[in-house]
């Protein structure tokens, strides 16, 4: 479901797909490629919230982005794991986040960083690029490795390649 808030409306580019039990809030962004799973809510009623490119929201997460940052910005290819909640300013492209996991106000993650499944990471802190992060609160535990790396390009291609197939009638559809 779409909601407007206060005169703004969630945009969604035609190529993404949008659950029907998805909530989509006010000044939300959608880009090419996106795939907004079941459940998710993606809440732009104290922020904008800009998702670009090819960006994975799977089943369950939560986005919600205010405070003094104003926006949220999901950049291209970013994953984010079932149940996550998302109160972060800014995910690099390719960035990770683990099923559970989550990013309090005012966070970065780096370029191609993964946030570990149930990790917490504090408010405003930062993730260097290319770091994995793990614990509570989450901590550096590493560089990632060229197969870290190709492992989650896969994953991220998957998601591509997925939301094509739940825009295709023909795969998906209500059934009586």
């Amino acid at each position: 479901m779409f909601y407007s808030f206060h005169g703004k409306c969630p945009r969604v580019d035609p190529t993404a797909f949008v659950s029907a039990s998805a909530e989509l809030i006010g000044d939300v962004t959608v880009g090419p490629r996106c795939y907004i799973g079941p459940g998710a809510v993606i809440r732009g009623d104290a922020a904008e919230i800009i998702l670009e490119e090819e960006v994975a929201v799977e089943d369950g997460v939560i986005i919600h982005a205010g405070g003094a940052d104003k926006r949220c910005l999901l950049s291209r290819r970013v994953t984010i794991g079932h149940g996550a909640i998302v109160h972060a300013r800014y995910l690099g492209p390719e960035a990770s986040i683990g099923m559970g996991a989550v990013l309090s106000l005012g966070c970065a993650i780096g370029a191609g960083s993964v946030v570990a499944e149930s990790a917490l990471v504090p408010q405003g802190k930062i993730i260097p690029p290319e770091t994995l992060v793990a614990g509570v609160p989450a901590r550096p535990l590493r560089e990632l490795t060229d197969k870290d790396r190709t492992d989650w390009r896969e994953t991220k291609d998957w998601y591509v390649r997925m939301a094509a197939q739940y825009l295709d009638p023909d795969n998906y559809h209500p059934v009586k």
